[in-house]
This record gives C-alpha cells, sequence and structure tokens, in this order.
C-alpha cells in the first residue's frame, strides 16, 4: 500500500502525496485530473514502487489544504503554476535536475504535456491518460462538433454557484459522474475525502476559472510518450484521441480501453499498471 507523505515547496504550498518505493530510485510523477485525487494513482504507485521505482503523486494545488492559495484570484491557478508546482516537487523530493518519468491524466495530463514541451531534457517518458495532445484537441474542438459537445460541461464550471451544484445533495453531481465513468464505490469515497466540501471544490474549479488550460499551440513532443485513450470517455472524442500522433516526435504508443470511460485508472488500474510499467521498461531514465 502506498504511503501517506507531505511534500513542501513552500512555506504556503504543503501538498499531500500518496508515495511508494525508494527515495533514490528512478522517479515517477503522477498528476490527478478533476474531478479526483491523488487517489486515482494507489494502484499505479503501488505497483510501481513493487517494481524499484520512486512513485509520487501528489493531490494537486487546490486539492491539498496546505496548497490552497486564495481561488477567487484566478491567476494562482494558472497552468504555469501548475506545471512549476509539479516541478518543485519533482526537485522537493530529492530528484534536483535529474530525468523522470512524467504520467498526467485529464488535467493532470495537460499539465504533463506542458511540462513535456517546456522541459524535454528532463522527462524520460510521458504518458497521458485521456486527455489528449492540446494541439489534437484545439483542433477537434474548432472541426468537429461531437467535440464541442463532449467538453460543453467546461462552461458550467465558470458559473458562480458550480460548487454548490456539484456539491449539492451529498455530492450527488459527482458520484454520479464518476460511477457512470465506472469508477469503484470505495474509490469515489477516497476522492470525496478530498474534494467533496466548499474549499477544495472551489479551487479545484478555479483551474478552469484561470482559463488554464493550453490554448497556444506546443511544439511537438520529443519524450516517449504513450497515450491512453478508453473508447467510450465522455469527454474526449476518437478525433481528438487519434490526432495525438500528429503532434509527437518520438515514439509513440497508442492504446484504447475497449469500453473504458474517463477514469481509466481507477476503471482498470491493472491494464494501465501493465501499460505503463511497459513504458517505464522500455525507456528508462
Amino acid at each position: 500500500m502506498p504511503a501517506y507523505e507531505q511534500i513542501t515547496i513552500a512555506p504556503h504550498l504543503v501538498f499531500d502525496t500518496i508515495a511508494a518505493g525508494t527515495p533514490g530510485a528512478p522517479l515517477v510523477l503522477l498528476l490527478h485530473g478533476f474531478a479526483e485525487s491523488m487517489h486515482c494513482w494507489r494502484a499505479q504507485v503501488t505497483a510501481l514502487g513493487d517494481m524499484g521505482y520512486c512513485a509520487i503523486a501528489p493531490s494537486q494545488r487546490g486539492y491539498s489544504p496546505g496548497a490552497r492559495p486564495d481561488p477567487r484570484e484566478f491567476s494562482h491557478y494558472l497552468i504555469d503554476r501548475l506545471m512549476d508546482d509539479a516541478m518543485a516537487i519533482v526537485a522537493a523530493a530529492g530528484h534536483g535536475n535529474a530525468r523522470f518519468h512524467l504520467v498526467g491524466h485529464d488535467w493532470g495530463g495537460s499539465i504533463a504535456w506542458g511540462i513535456a514541451d517546456r522541459h524535454p531534457e528532463r522527462v524520460a517518458s510521458l504518458t497521458v491518460l485521456s486527455r489528449p495532445h492540446p494541439n489534437a484537441f484545439n483542433r477537434a474542438l474548432a472541426t468537429d462538433g461531437e467535440q464541442a459537445q463532449r467538453s460543453k460541461h467546461h462552461k458550467a464550471f465558470l458559473e458562480p454557484d458550480a460548487a454548490d451544484v456539484v456539491l449539492a445533495n451529498d455530492a450527488k453531481w459527482l458520484r454520479e459522474r464518476l460511477a457512470a465513468n465506472g469508477v469503484p464505490s470505495d474509490a469515489i469515497e477516497r476522492h470525496l475525502a478530498v474534494l467533496g466540501n466548499k474549499d477544495a471544490m472551489e479551487a479545484a474549479l478555479a483551474w478552469y476559472r484561470a482559463r488554464g488550460a493550453i490554448r497556444s499551440p506546443l511544439g511537438p513532443i520529443r519524450a516517449p510518450t504513450l497515450y491512453i485513450w478508453g473508447d467510450a470517455d465522455d469527454t474526449v472524442g476518437r478525433a481528438a484521441a487519434e490526432g495525438t500522433v500528429d503532434f509527437i516526435a518520438a515514439p509513440y504508443r497508442f492504446e484504447v480501453l475497449p469500453g473504458i470511460g474517463h477514469f481509466a485508472a481507477d476503471q482498470a488500474p491493472e491494464r494501465v499498471c501493465e501499460l505503463l510499467l511497459e513504458h517505464l521498461a522500455a525507456h528508462p531514465a
């Protein structure tokens, strides 16, 4: 089982994490998305630790109570700050300027794509679940009406009462969203223990309100990349998923998980672990 730890990168930025493995081993940093938490990576952190890696999955800015700047000031939640957090966590965990493996899902995937573009010399391998390359995603939004329909919930998150709506009736919306995507009930409870309160939800929604998604084109990704997409994902369509290959300038593997929804790490943990371990073994740090 992973261990609970805290990592401090500044006096007001203390991140809750789950971790496994030996501190000096090759690092794997795993970044969660919305509406989950570090706990989505429990199976993967455990498997990575067992295979000799040092695996760290933080609950990111706003999700960790000790790293929750005022969400009313959206600039605290711009994606550049989220990327800087990730790199600072790597350094605070004792990995300085060493290369490391990077894994991201959903919003964590957006951060991972950005880091791979900004710090190609640091990323030994990249694994992204669900979230396509930003260029492919933005192209699909502009040309594929289906993708625009799948992403319409983003606008609802900008409404002032969005946190109240999501958390109403014992977080009914959130529970139903996760359950409909095959997230087990015990995993839902772990995520709600992090996210199921007004302060955390307002901070999580600040990621959207900051307009922090990557809008300008990224350069070609030069890290070996594994992209995992469930063909039952209700937020990412096939055009964006299949189009990601156009923006990778490195060894690339695209894995489609039949019948799997948006939250693959929770819904199909064994398969995600298998694919991730194969990818890391093929591209050592």
